[in-house]
């Protein structure tokens, strides 16, 4: 939750990765699973 909030408040994943000192590999990751879970269907 705390990533995707991060990527709310600076608008990307990149500067939400830098924010949380994770990859951006991460944050897409965790956004995934985040979908994931609440049953969000795959982006394009």
């Amino acid at each position: 939750a705390r990533t995707f909030i991060s990527i709310c408040n600076v608008g990307n994943f990149v500067k939400a990765a830098e924010q949380r000192y994770v990859t951006q590999s991460t944050v897409s990751a965790r956004v995934k699973l985040l979908e994931d879970l609440l049953g969000h269907p795959d982006r394009g």
